[in-house]
């Protein structure tokens, strides 16, 4: 009986797995795409997010043209006003005139109003880079699910080499009368079950390139850089360290402290709407029968209003010239009782959402410390299920090959040998599996601090993050 050992083959694919990239899509020979490339492909591509920053752009000019609030109005007027008398001369009076406005002051509620304004902008501002952010997290989920199905589809081919291989020498087995029928239909069972198995890997994995090609903006995937190394080592910050930078830089406590901050404006908003506004009124104005229009006038006046929930008033005082002779003056006062009872509550209801607004920033700001510090301790769990699954990859191995000495001693049949490779090919795969569970929980943890793909074991290195500084090596 003839026997060709499969445990070096099975290795020297594995170690070809494991060491080098994942191969680029066919007729592809763009240069390597990193995770962090694949977020910036993806965000650049998205047509949804350039018209949410082309309509951010609109609303930053809206705000800086919002500057005239502060400058004059000027208004021109014409008018003609003709009068046919039955009894006394006809009049044919024509009036040009410009007006000025300008606001002196109002207690400030302009530059709050335009505070609050920029505030609004800078909330909208941080929801497009929370927009960005999902746009580019997909995009790397995309590129990690992509390795995975790689790195999986290509265990599987190696186990169907393997099984080929088995079943091949079986058949030589079955001439020699080594072997029965059943045995061999049994093995053609096995690979049928497997390249059947293959068929759906491959279809599962053309449609991930695909989806993730059209989410990055490109017909066909580069060569991808990153791959799933089922030997590298999680290098993590301390726990603590963890936590107190994504207490500072999370994207949704910034977000938070935005609308803390704006609350605290439109508090300051309701607060001094009481105070009275103060503005400066003048006119010019040229009249006469005909043309040229050869009289004129001016008047400056003042207006003062005060406006409140219980009262409205509105006093005006003016005086002018009509040379050579005439001189004008006018008082004019509006009283409005109780316009709006009801705004009266508006202070204490910007008071209640401020206070609401700084209770769930302090809850979200413990929740984020809290969940940092879990997700080192969530990613020292999976890399120590990683190295358990490299341990169970190299006891799998060990048992292959004293399963093929039993084997030639007669004491198993071939068949029972492929069942085993077929548990040494499930080994690997929960390998990988561990291996991009732990880049998956990496990349979780680098989005609570606001770190970018990869950054996780730069800031672990820094000073800052190693306080207690955590590795794990397969020993």
């Amino acid at each position: 009986m003839r026997h060709v050992p499969m445990i070096p083959l099975l290795l020297f694919f594995a170690a070809s797995l494991y060491g080098l990239d994942p191969g680029p899509v066919s007729g592809s020979a763009s240069p390597s795409l990193s995770f962090a490339g694949a977020a910036d492909l993806a965000v650049a591509y998205s047509a949804d997010l350039r018209h949410a920053y082309a309509s951010q752009g609109l609303k930053e000019r809206a705000w800086v043209l919002g500057l005239r609030a502060y400058f004059p109005r000027l208004s021109l007027s014409v008018s003609e006003n003709d009068r046919l008398q039955a009894i006394g001369a006809d009049s044919f009076l024509k009036n040009y005139t410009l007006n000025l406005d300008q606001l002196l002051w109002d207690g400030g509620r302009t530059s709050m109003s335009r505070k609050l304004e920029r505030m609004e902008i800078n909330l909208s501002h941080s929801r497009l880079e929370r927009m960005s952010a999902d746009i580019a997290e997909a995009a790397i989920a995309a590129y990690r699910n992509v390795l995975s199905s790689r790195a999986v589809l290509e265990i599987r081919e190696t186990a169907l080499l393997a099984l080929k291989e088995q079943r091949r020498i079986l058949n030589e087995e079955l001439g020699l009368g080594l072997a029965l029928p059943v045995d061999l239909a049994r093995a053609d069972l096995s690979l049928a079950e497997a390249e059947l198995e293959l068929i759906s890997l491959r279809s599962d994995l053309a449609e991930l390139e695909q989806q993730f090609a059209e989410l990055i903006g490109l017909e066909t995937l580069p060569a991808l850089e990153e791959k799933v190394d089922i030997n590298r080592a999680a290098i993590l910050p301390a726990a603590a360290a963890a936590g107190a930078l994504a207490e500072e830089r999370n994207p949704d406590l910034t977000e938070a402290r935005f609308s803390i901050i704006k609350k605290q404006g439109e508090l300051k908003y309701t607060s001094h709407s009481w105070i009275p506004t103060l503005r400066l009124t003048g006119g010019f104005g040229l009249s006469d029968q005909t043309y040229p229009l050869t009289r004129y006038n001016w008047s400056v006046g003042i207006n003062i209003e005060f406006s409140s929930p219980w009262f409205q008033n509105a006093f005006t005082a003016q005086a002018g010239w009509e040379p050579p002779y005439d001189k004008t003056a006018q008082l004019q006062n509006r009283f409005t009782p109780l316009p709006d009872p009801a705004g009266a509550l508006t202070k204490r209801q910007a008071t209640l959402a401020l206070a609401l607004e700084r209770e769930k920033y302090d809850l979200a700001f413990e929740r984020t410390g809290r969940t940092a510090r879990r997700a080192v301790e969530k990613c020292s769990l999976i890399d120590s299920k990683r190295i358990l699954a490299v341990e169970a990859i190299a006891l799998a191995a060990e048992r292959c090959r004293l399963e093929e000495l039993r084997l030639s001693l007669g004491q198993i049949t071939r068949i029972d040998l492929m069942e085993i490779y077929i548990e040494y090919t499930q080994k690997e795969i929960a390998a990988v599996e561990a291996a991009a569970a732990l880049l998956e929980a990496e990349r979780e943890l680098e989005r609570l601090m606001d770190l970018r793909p990869g950054e996780l074991a730069v800031f672990a290195a820094s000073p800052s993050g190693q306080e207690t500084f955590l590795t794990r090596s397969n020993s």
